[in-house]
């Protein structure tokens, strides 16, 4: 009796886990637990900007993002990374954070023109998006996100 009373708790627990990663703004879009979502070419086409279709900008998303462009043998965005999770965490519900692998999206990063890293895109739901190369602090980028992404 003890056993199948576990099975069935542990069911349940699966069962609710599973349902909680989905976002309800999103239904396409998993819920990033408070940290920065990894993202391919096609996940960027559907969430942030579909070049393919759009010739002008036209942002794909509900909420503001930054999109981190990064490497992992890239120093500076290695340091950048924990600053980009804590971020993830203090805007949860304001803004997304997602993270492009350009060793991994090599397509998607020659589509955009990114030759240097880290490079982050800084995407409102209105205005182009705007770039930043390089390292930046953690008080250079709340700055910008709240000079680019919101701003109303």
């Amino acid at each position: 009796m003890k056993k199948s009373k576990f099975m069935i708790l542990a069911v349940i627990i699966l069962i609710l886990t599973t349902c909680s990663a989905v976002n309800p703004n999103n239904p396409g879009e998993t819920k990033s637990e408070n940290k920065s979502i990894n993202i391919t070419t096609n996940d960027f086409k559907r969430l942030v900007y579909n070049y393919e279709i759009n010739k002008s900008w036209k942002y794909e998303g509900t909420l503001p993002c930054i999109v981190d462009f990064y490497a992992d043998w890239c120093g500076p965005c290695r340091k950048l990374a924990p600053i980009l999770e804590d971020i993830a965490k203090v805007y949860d519900g304001k803004i997304i954070v997602y993270e492009v692998n350009t060793d991994q999206q090599q397509t998607l990063s020659q589509n955009l023109g990114i030759t240097n890293l880290p490079t982050l895109l800084f995407c409102n739901t209105m205005d182009q998006p705007k770039s930043s190369i390089g390292y930046i602090s953690k008080k250079e980028l709340i700055q910008e996100i709240n000079d680019v992404l919101l701003t109303k």
